[in-house]
């Protein structure tokens, strides 16, 4: 999809003050000229480092790629109170960056809780979303994210691991508090089983994480956690979107579920759904090549 009506941007890292805070950016590819690609990243409270050095090399070489982190993620600066989050800012954020670079219409890439805010910034602003791509999307039922979390875990967690999970699962408290124990519990090989098909994969994973030097505040999903819906849940509401869209699930997901890609898919009115049949919830870092060909393929249909 070119775009040879704007402007072209210029490739770099910069940093953009939105809504009163330093947000970091950078584009590449800008030669492209094509209609951005936006990442928004996961978390909540994530960063793109990771995504920057295994999959995004790969789209770069066919795409225009904005990368940017929200409020309080990785390299961009944090709200001046710890509770200043919630699903309208950061969709409010967003639209500011894009206005801010006088982009028009984008591609949304979002991964993970990124997948979530994808879609309700799109509902919030459809004329702005040019296509839709979700990778691994969580969606605003945090009981059902807690069951598939809980049962991923009981998959994967090994000997005394494996009976302490269970002993959380039995405990007779929520599904929710439940995970929360089991998070805080679990040590990094279950986390790596859990996010991962490949070993090595999550191995190069943790690397890539520990070189950046950056920390998730947990801020941010602190305090989306503790606000109560307003209307309606997600998946009753993205039936009003009507742009084309690609779904992208792992077949070994234990942090999202490959059901909830599905359930998305369903309800979209202009979907594809890929399941990879090597990836758990990181199929740009389980299978980059297939991952970057069907961005590629999408991006180039009529």
């Amino acid at each position: 999809m070119s775009c040879p009506s704007r402007a072209p941007l210029k490739d770099g890292d910069f940093r953009l003050d939105i809504n009163g805070i330093s947000h970091w950016c950078r584009i590449a590819g800008a030669g492209n000229l094509t209609v951005p690609i936006v990442v928004v990243h996961g978390g909540p409270g994530g960063h793109l480092y990771n995504f920057e050095r295994t999959i995004g090399p790969l789209l770069e070489e066919f795409a225009t790629v904005i990368y940017y982190e929200q409020r309080g993620s990785g390299r961009t600066d944090p709200p001046g109170r710890p509770d200043d989050y919630s699903i309208p800012i950061l969709v409010d954020d967003l639209e500011r960056l894009c206005g801010t670079l006088e982009l028009g219409r984008v591609v949304l890439l979002g991964f993970s809780f990124g997948g979530q805010l994808a879609l309700e910034y799109t509902l919030a602003h459809p004329a702005r979303v040019e296509r839709l791509i979700l990778q691994a999307p969580t969606i605003d039922d945090q009981k059902r994210i807690a069951y598939v979390q809980l049962f991923g875990f009981k998959t994967v967690a090994e000997g005394e691991m494996g009976a302490m999970v269970q002993r959380y699962i039995d405990d007779g408290t929520t599904p929710e508090d439940q995970l929360e124990k089991v998070w805080d519990a679990v040590d990094t090989e279950t986390v790596d089983r859990f996010l991962f098909h490949s070993p090595e994969a999550a191995r190069m994973n943790r690397m890539l994480w520990e070189a950046s030097g950056l920390v998730n505040t947990e801020d941010m999903r602190q305090a989306l956690l503790t606000q109560k819906r307003l209307g309606p849940e997600l998946l009753h509401r993205i039936n009003a979107i009507n742009v084309p869209s690609l779904v992208l699930g792992g077949l070994y997901d234990r942090n999202v579920g490959l059901e909830i890609c599905r359930d998305i898919h369903s309800r979209l009115r202009d979907s594809r759904l890929v399941v990879f049949q090597e990836s758990a919830h990181f199929p740009d870092i389980e299978e980059t090549e297939k991952y970057a060909a069907e961005v590629r393929g999408f991006l180039s249909e009529g």
